[in-house]
């Protein structure tokens, strides 16, 4: 598949994305709303399949932040950190397709050669690293597990 017919097909699935997961919060945050953000995050590890399911984002999603900006920094895309604070503040599944959206055009420049994230991009990771392990630690706990 040509790069750019790949990259829209990145484009759609993370505006599919986007929509289910936002249609499903302002519908659980609005008028009807019982509980705000404490009572969300409680429903997130209600029971074993929630829970299955909110790990694997959070690993899935602490995974490809970290990936997306050694990779974003590698292929010397702008605006890298933009993909994991979307990921972490509106979905996973918009932020990790329109990354790979992105990545799939910026594969015609070569890599750089040291493709080294910077001591910023560290602390940066370092920050988000530790947000998702308190999550984890929290839904671990919530899940009676520790």
């Amino acid at each position: 598949m040509q790069s750019r017919s790949l990259a829209l097909v990145y484009l759609v699935l993370g505006l599919v994305g986007l929509v289910l997961t936002w249609s499903q919060n302002l519908a659980y945050f609005g008028p009807a709303s019982s509980g705000g953000f404490t009572d969300f995050l409680r429903g997130t590890v209600a029971n074993p399949g929630a829970r299955s399911v909110a790990f694997d984002i959070l690993i899935v999603g602490w995974s490809a932040s970290i990936w997306m900006v050694i990779e974003g920094r590698r292929r010397r895309m702008k605006g890298v950190w933009l993909f994991p604070v979307m990921g972490w503040t509106l979905a996973m599944a918009f932020a990790i397709p329109l990354f790979l959206a992105a990545r799939e055009l910026a594969l015609r420049t070569p890599p750089e050669i040291e493709g080294r994230p910077s001591p910023l991009d560290g602390l940066g990771l370092g920050i988000l690293s530790a947000f998702a392990l308190v999550l984890l630690v929290l839904g671990v706990r919530a899940a009676g597990l520790i």
